[in-house]
């Protein structure tokens, strides 16, 4: 960001109080300052009580310093004005105030994350795409991934970005974006053979570096390979979807590709009414929920084992006339013989329409 536009509104400050005024980058160096000599002078001496300051106002050697807000934990500008009183923690919180004011227009009309952000949120129109683009030196036509990650527990806060960002450093090409309450974005640009192997390569790598104890802390959903930018909100919105089906229908799975979601797709599109009819449909003599655990679970270990029968007694350690036993009961409660190929595709179906109900809040 050109420290200009900070200078600019420094310099008004200059009619208004005799305090001087002025912005730290992160590096801790007086981008702008209402004494021009100021200009260029290193405090990075500072940095790490500004940054445990955690954006309120501190008081350091004659000077007040307050962080502007910003994406990670650490800060990218400080303002600070001379004085450690009373005076001085009032100037530093309304120069920070308009200090960041401009820091958001700048952001908003030259920051190519904010631009990424309004593609994938829709909040841009087709024809602007290009001349922005253009204007900000964004190419138009090249490979990204879109990727999406969420925190497994819904409770936790946002996914870790500063982690995130550590991992795709390249702020000129990739894009860390803090997307709704949950949701980070990763807009990460790909070789121009890349191919879905190499997306599901890079949101393992994302999975994997933000494990804690081995255990997965974030589901991370790939869109399709987004070709051009105008492509990018369409490629968002996929991978959302692939997180929001994959927890319903495949919980094992931490790392989801909207290209594989396969039939749980199609059925989490459908109306919720038509997928309750299909249910009484299926399950006209009894309904699925008459069916115990350890009958669902002997179905769930058939359809594992391809429908084989001596395969799947073994791995029930039963022995095969007792699992032909379970399924002539089966069979009995429900008017499906599990054996035959028709009858447990639709069984198939009918339990993941189950888990897509149920997750819905919807009992039927």
């Amino acid at each position: 960001m050109s420290g200009r536009i900070f200078q600019n509104v420094v310099l008004q400050f200059k009619d208004t109080t005799d305090r001087t005024i002025g912005v730290i980058d992160s590096e801790g160096t007086v981008v702008a300052c209402s004494e021009l000599t100021g200009i260029g002078k290193k405090w990075d001496k500072y940095l790490s009580d500004i940054v445990a300051a955690e954006g309120e106002c501190v008081a350091l050697e004659g000077k007040t310093f307050k962080a502007l807000p910003s994406w990670g934990s650490h800060f990218d500008y400080a303002v600070f004005a001379n004085g450690d009183d009373t005076v001085g923690h009032t100037v530093c919180s309304m120069a920070a105030v308009a200090l960041n004011s401009a820091k958001s227009y700048y952001e908003e009309k030259h920051d190519k994350g904010s631009f990424i952000k309004n593609i994938i949120s829709d909040n841009i129109l087709v024809s602007d795409i290009y001349m922005r683009a253009k204007e900000l030196h964004v190419a138009a036509e090249v490979n990204r991934g879109v990727f999406v990650i969420r925190g497994v527990d819904e409770r936790m806060e946002t996914a870790p970005m500063e982690q995130i960002q550590n991992l795709f450093p390249d702020r000129q090409n990739d894009f860390v974006l803090s997307v709704g309450e949950q949701d980070v974005a990763l807009i990460h640009q790909m070789d121009k053979t890349a191919g879905t192997q190499e997306l599901d390569r890079v949101a393992q790598r994302i999975e994997e570096a933000l494990r804690i104890d081995g255990e997965s802390t974030v589901f991370v959903g790939i869109g399709t390979m987004s070709q051009h930018l105008r492509e990018l909100a369409k490629s968002y919105k996929e991978a959302q979807i692939a997180i929001e089906v994959g927890k319903v229908f495949d919980t094992e799975r931490y790392v989801i590709n909207y290209e594989n979601l396969g039939i749980g797709r199609l059925i989490y599109q459908l109306p919720t009414t038509l997928c309750e009819m299909f249910l009484q449909e299926v399950f006209k003599k009894n309904p699925i929920d008459a069916l115990d655990q350890e009958t669902l679970f002997t179905i769930y270990k058939f359809f594992e084992n391809n429908l084989n029968v001596s395969e799947t007694a073994r791995k029930l350690f039963v022995h095969r006339n007792t699992l032909v036993y379970r399924l002539e009961k089966i069979k009995k409660l429900t008017g499906l013989d599990l054996r035959e190929f028709d009858d447990a595709i639709t069984f198939k179906v009918a339990l993941m329409v189950k888990k897509y109900l149920t997750s819905r809040g919807i009992d039927a």
